[in-house]
């Protein structure tokens, strides 16, 4: 991380890559041309307040650049590198066609300030030119510059910086000789006839949107992370003191009419009104030149990423400096389409709004960036924080809207539009961003919520593991599991590896590659896990009872039936997992035995299919209730959303309306839709006439001596021949489906709140009765002790209420103390429960 800096193809410094371009960008068009006339059309104050939010706006999102940019290496490309590497690339396609758009647009704002300023000039001079025929000249002849390269056009900004020095020195010069206190004063609110406030300040927002040149430099200088923030901080300091100090002088040396409709004010102003046109011929061209070689370089890096193939051609780049002039062309073509609106203005809040959406989600990346709290997170730049960040991207969606609240919201969509447009075309992503880390921190935050809340059994989500030793049959189960998920669960694929002690790691490593690209290709959403065990019983007990993390547990195993013959004694895998049923049913977790016949589980959109059927033998157990809840599971899957249930119950001794009437009842009740059939004391010959013709049927099955047998007693295999696809199943878990909200946990741990506050409020009161009783007990001893009546009855009768007074004392100290001790053995169970901090 510290040498991130070092490498780099660029020879440029952070003079003359950051701060030159951006200070020419920011002290431009608009500091010569239209600072008195907001100045003029706001007054004074209103000025003040447009300089500050949009240098307010410019700062934040400064930190920003600069934590960001201290963070990774900057390549070309600039905004769009840092918010495509951090944001993702649908994110970074989108704000990189409107970051190309706006500088590429920006060329032609410049220029058309170019020829407005020449146009004055010739004026004088007894000639006439049209503005927009002096602009399309600067435009070719900026191209011209452009096509050579960076190093000629950085060399020309020293020139321009010179004339740039020169204007102002004029300007205040002149501005310091026509003070006028009390003009300052009459300016400092507006005119009779106001422009609207958002429109001034859009027209002056361009005027602080040059510090980021330096980052669309970011590929040819020689160490970015140290010279964008220093340079860019550099850039913006400067240019907040010259715009609040032009400010002052135009309302200290000009009355505010002239000042509202007169654009050559700064020239009637300055000592030297010439040096003033230098320094605007100089300052529109330098800002219009930074742009061309911004907008090129970033749409050079956006067609590199590929994330646009008709973008392609312009990834290409030519000579020794890798000038991409392909994107320098098609910028020439949008400055001079754009030269043909002719209207400053009108530009002007164009460009604002491009550059107010970039500038919003450059600000938002790196809010982003920093609130996953990745390790990676890193910032050279220790000035930040990420609240800072989160209030730029406010403060620019705010402006944006204020502006102009239906461009502003057809801008978002537009940005949204581009954003799914790409999640859905794009391929895979081409290189690291925040995404994964937001979504690990996001687990972790539910995780911890998750965990502090109380479980309960309506929460109940299926958690798989798949065990196969074959890849045909673990596609089958992975099938099954994504059925019986119904969107819900999570499901893990385990191989596991008979530890030999030699090349256990490169085996593990070669397992879970083949593993990942097995789910890869059959587009499962499953996990891959790979245990490398000597003990294959302990090893998958272990598993079983750890696997998970909080309060997301594995809480079902799936297996194949079909495995239970197959001799893998000489394969490096595991033998058949079924002799460990037993192992998992002690550790907790259901298990199923799927024994497929063909089960089709994504349905065929080209064939007409019939409705499918899922049998659900029923026991009134924990196992049967488990079954059911996988069959309703299972009809949330498209091709299964219309399968019939049939709920055949065995628990019954004869079938009758009142039995019938009952398990309807309990489907209400459970809100699942099932046929109920009651079928007394069933064996393997109605399992069979019942479900042979059933797509999918659900058995009970108990294990005896580890052999999974059906609820008659008879062996499994007595039925399994003839159906089509049964899952075995068996529940190690306690099933609740008609659970109430206050049920189970959350009531006991509510009845065991209320009982420590009873607790704690019987010890209150049995500590403030023992107090008054021993109070009562002092007050009548101090009327014995003073009492002056000699009468012997009343002195025994006196002394008899003392007596009684302190006996009820003793036996209030004692309530005392059992009251607390029932309390504290109240607050030590709640305090174990989580219910109470341990502090």
């Amino acid at each position: 991380m510290v040498a991130q800096t070092k490498k780099s193809t660029g020879n440029l410094g952070t003079f003359a890559g950051v701060f030159t371009p951006s200070v020419l960008t920011i002290l431009g068009i608009i500091l010569f041309l239209r600072m008195g006339y907001v100045v003029g059309n706001a007054g004074l104050g209103k000025t003040f307040i447009i300089i500050g939010i949009a240098n307010l706006i410019s700062v934040l999102t400064s930190f920003s650049l600069a934590a960001i940019a201290t963070n990774m290496k900057v390549k070309g490309g600039g905004d769009y590198y840092l918010i495509s590497r951090t944001l993702g690339f649908e994110f970074g396609g989108a704000i990189g066609i409107v970051l190309f758009l706006a500088q590429s647009v920006s060329i032609a704002f410049y220029c058309i300030g170019f020829g407005e300023a020449v146009s004055s000039i010739l004026a004088a001079h007894g000639l006439v030119f049209y503005p927009q025929l002096i602009a399309l000249t600067a435009v070719v002849f900026l191209f011209a510059l452009s096509w050579v390269g960076a190093d000629l056009a950085t060399k020309f900004q020293y020139l321009v910086m010179v004339f740039l020095i020169l204007a102002l020195v004029s300007f205040y010069v002149g501005g310091l000789q026509k003070w006028d206190t009390q003009l300052l004063i009459e300016n400092w609110s507006t005119g009779s006839d106001p422009v609207n406030f958002w429109i001034l300040f859009a027209i002056f927002f361009p005027a602080v949107t040059g510090f980021t040149q330096g980052v669309s430099m970011s590929g040819d200088l020689k160490d970015p992370g140290k010279s964008l923030p220093l340079g860019t901080f550099l850039a913006v300091g400067v240019s907040i003191l010259v715009y609040f100090s032009v400010s002052i002088l135009f309302a200290a040396s000009n009355p505010i009419d002239i000042l509202s409709r007169d654009y050559g004010a700064m020239n009637r102003t300055a000592l030297f009104g010439f040096l003033i046109d230098a320094g605007v011929i100089a300052a529109t061209l330098s800002s219009a030149m930074a742009s061309f070689l911004g907008a090129p370089r970033i749409l050079q890096s956006l067609a590199s990423d590929k994330i646009f193939p008709v973008l392609k051609p312009f990834a290409k780049v030519e000579g020794p400096l890798s000038n991409p002039r392909r994107g320098v062309l098609f910028s020439l073509v949008i400055a001079v389409l754009t030269i043909g609106l002719g209207q400053l203005d009108l530009v002007a809040r164009v460009v604002s709004m491009f550059f107010l959406i970039s500038y919003g989600l450059l600000n938002y990346a790196t809010y982003f960036e920093a609130a996953t709290l990745s390790p990676s997170f890193r910032p050279r730049f220790k000035w930040y924080n990420k609240k800072l960040s989160l209030v730029g991207f406010l403060a620019c969606l705010g402006v944006m809207l204020a502006i102009d609240l239906k461009i502003g919201i057809a801008a978002i969509a537009i940005i949204f539009a581009i954003y799914h447009y790409l999640k859905r075309t794009s391929g895979p992503n081409r290189w690291a961003d925040s995404q994964r880390s937001y979504h690990l921190q996001k687990v972790r935050t539910s995780l911890i919520e998750a965990d502090q809340d109380i479980g309960h059994p309506r929460e109940w989500r299926p958690y798989i593991l798949v065990l196969s030793n074959d890849q045909n049959y673990r596609n089958l189960l992975l099938d099954f599991a994504g059925l019986i998920e119904g969107g819900s669960g999570i499901t893990c694929a385990v191989k596991v590896l008979r530890s030999s002690g030699l090349n256990d790691g490169r085996q593990k490593e070669e397992a879970l590659r083949e593993l990942k690209k097995e789910i890869l290709e059959s587009a499962h959403h499953a996990f891959p896990l790979v245990l490398s065990t000597i003990n294959t019983e302990a090893g998958l007990s272990a598993l079983f009872q750890s696997f998970g993390i909080g309060p997301v547990r594995a809480n079902t195993v799936l297996l194949n039936w079909e495995e239970k013959n197959i001799d893998t004694n000489k394969s490096k895998y595991c033998p058949s997992y079924q002799k460990y049923i037993q192992v998992a049913v002690q550790s907790g977790c259901n298990i199923i035995l799927l024994k497929s016949g063909g089960l089709i589980t994504i349905p065929d959109a080209s064939l007409e299919e019939e409705p499918k059927n899922i049998d659900v033998w029923w026991q009134n157990d924990d196992t049967s209730r488990f079954m059911l809840l996988l069959s309703y599971l299972i009809t949330r899957s498209k091709g299964w959303n219309s399968a019939q249930i049939r709920l055949l119950a065995t628990h019954y001794d004869q079938d009758n309306h009142q039995n019938e009437t009952q398990i309807k009842e309990m489907l209400e009740d459970i809100r699942i839709e099932a046929a109920p059939v009651i079928i007394p004391k069933p064996d393997s010959k109605k399992i069979i006439e019942y479900s042979k013709k059933t797509d999918l049927v659900f058995l009970s099955v108990k294990l005896k001596n580890n052999i999974p047998m059906l609820i008659s007693g008879e062996p499994v295999e007595s039925v399994l021949t003839e159906l089509k696809t049964c899952a075995l199943s068996i529940s190690a878990q306690k099933m609740e489906l008609d659970a109430e909200p206050e049920e189970g946990k959350v009531k006991e741990m509510a009845h065991l709140y209320d009982q420590f506050q009873l607790a704690e409020k019987k010890a209150e009161l049995a500590e403030k009765y023992a107090v008054r009783i021993a109070e009562e007990a002092k007050e009548k001893q101090k009327v014995l002790e003073s009492s002056k009546d000699n009468n012997l009855f009343n002195m025994q009768q006196e002394i008899s209420e003392v007596l009684e007074i302190r006996e009820k004392a003793i036996h209030a100290k004692k309530r005392v103390f059992r009251e607390k001790e029932k309390l504290k053995k109240v607050e030590n169970e709640a305090k174990s429960e989580g219910i109470l901090t341990k502090e």
